[in-house]
C-alpha cells in the first residue's frame, strides 16, 4: 500500500474512533471496546475504494454489502456510514435516543446504509450466507462481508452458517472475525474457549487468513487474497485490541458495554489524535 493511501486510511480511522467516543459519551450508554477494535478494518472497507459501498449505489443489486453480525458494535458502523455520506453527521449525537435513526443495534428500516437488522448474536452470518447465495443465483458480481466477534463464535448458529457457506462454495462471502479476546463476561478463553479458531474455520471448509487487524498493509493483502479465492468462502481472522487507541479502555472487559464520561472522553480523544499511527 502506498504511503498516501495509508495516511488517508489512518486519518479516517482516527475520525471514526473520534465519532465513536463522542456519540457514546453523548448517549451515556453503548459499546466502546468492540467498536474501537474494528475501526481500522471499517476504515479500509469504506474508504479504500476497493468496495462498492456508497450512497449512490445503495439500491444497486450489484453493490457490495457489509453485515455487522456483532450488532452491538454499531457505533463504528454509524460513524462510517455518516462519514461516507449516507446521512448527516448531526444524527450521531442522537445515538440511542427515542425517535433516533440510530438505535442501540442496527435497524435496516431506520438507518440508511444498514443492510440488515442485527443484534442477536450469531444470526448475521446466516443472513450474509443468504445474501451471497442470492447474489450467485442472480449472477450479481458482488462481495458480501460479515463482521463477526470472537465471543460471538460461542453461538452454534455461526457454525451452521459456516457449514452452509462451505457446502455452497460461496466464494463471494468474506467473514472478518474481530479477535480482540474479550466479551461481556471476560476473556473469551475463560468464558468459552473456541481456540484454535483458525483450525476450526478450516475444518468447516473455509480459506483462513490471519492478520494484525490494525495493520493496513495486512488488511489490504487479506482482502486481495480473499478476492482471488474460488470455490470456498474466506475468513479473515483479525487480531485486534479491544478499545484500541484509548489506553484506559484497551484490553479491559469493563469497556465492552460502557460509555465514557465527559472527562474520560476528553482524555480518549486526545490519545486517539496523538497516538494512533495505523
Amino acid at each position: 500500500m502506498d504511503k498516501s493511501k495509508k495516511e488517508m486510511l489512518n486519518e479516517k480511522a482516527k475520525d471514526l474512533r473520534t465519532d465513536v467516543v463522542d456519540m457514546l459519551c453523548e448517549a451515556g450508554s453503548g459499546h466502546s471496546g468492540g467498536s474501537l477494535s474494528i475501526a481500522d478494518v471499517f476504515s479500509y472497507i469504506y474508504f479504500s475504494g476497493d468496495f462498492d459501498i456508497d450512497p449512490s449505489t445503495q439500491k444497486d443489486p450489484k453493490r457490495d454489502r457489509l453485515v455487522l453480525s456483532k450488532g452491538h458494535a454499531c457505533p463504528i458502523l454509524y460513524a462510517a456510514l455518516a462519514e461516507k455520506g449516507y446521512f448527516d453527521k448531526k444524527h450521531l449525537g442522537t445515538l440511542r435516543k427515542f425517535g433516533s435513526i440510530l438505535q442501540g443495534h442496527p435497524d435496516m428500516k431506520k438507518t440508511p446504509g444498514v443492510e440488515i437488522s442485527t443484534g442477536s448474536l450469531g444470526q448475521g452470518l446466516s443472513a450474509a450466507v443468504g445474501m451471497a447465495l442470492g447474489a450467485r443465483l442472480n449472477k450479481d458480481d458482488c462481495k458480501i462481508i460479515a463482521i463477526l466477534g470472537d465471543g460471538e463464535c460461542n453461538e452454534g448458529q455461526i457454525w451452521e452458517a459456516a457449514l452452509s457457506a462451505s457446502h455452497y462454495k460461496l466464494d463471494n462471502l468474506v467473514a472478518v472475525l474481530d479477535k480482540n479476546g474479550l466479551q461481556i463476561d471476560g476473556f473469551t478463553k475463560d468464558v468459552m474457549d473456541t481456540e484454535p479458531l483458525s483450525d476450526k474455520w478450516r475444518s468447516f471448509g473455509w480459506k483462513v487468513i490471519e492478520i494484525n487487524g490494525h495493520d493496513f498493509d495486512q488488511i489490504e493483502e487479506a482482502f486481495n487474497e480473499a478476492a482471488g479465492q474460488s470455490d470456498q468462502p474466506c475468513c479473515i481472522i483479525a487480531d485486534t485490541v479491544k478499545g484500541k487507541g484509548v489506553s484506559f479502555m484497551e484490553n479491559m472487559c469493563d469497556w465492552h458495554g460502557k460509555a465514557p464520561s465527559e472527562e474520560e472522553k476528553a482524555k480518549a480523544l486526545s490519545e486517539i489524535r496523538e497516538k494512533i499511527s495505523g
